[in-house]
């Protein structure tokens, strides 16, 4: 199987990033910031499109993230509907999902002996 670490480091890594920025601020300060909206929208593109490479690269291990089709699929809403972000709907991913993805993303890196 070939290596699935670049990927998963990938998601860890943006993942985080948003996770420490939002630390301290609420969702007011979400929609009045715009470097903090851009710097969380690309971290969520960078996100979604190493999920995406992940499941090419390893479907199995892909697989055993729960949602991973809606958060690429979150991702391509971002790029695509750039003009219509809704910006409740990423906060609600932030406070929902992140946390989540992120435990399980440092699960299988534990579990392959990766992390």
């Amino acid at each position: 199987m070939p290596n699935p670490s670049q990927p998963l480091y990938d998601v860890l890594d943006s993942g985080r990033a948003i996770a420490g920025w939002c630390v301290g601020r609420t969702f007011a300060d979400y929609p009045c910031d715009r470097q903090f909206r851009r710097a969380v929208e690309r971290e969520f593109e960078i996100i979604g499109e190493a999920l995406s490479r992940l499941y090419r690269l390893a479907p199995e291990i892909a697989a055993r993230i729960d949602g991973l089709p809606r958060m690429v699929g979150f991702r391509n809403r971002i790029i695509h509907g750039y003009d219509a972000i809704d910006h409740a709907a990423v906060w609600g991913v932030i406070q929902s999902h992140l946390p989540k993805l992120l435990a399980e993303i440092e699960t299988l890196l534990a579990e392959f002996g990766l992390g």
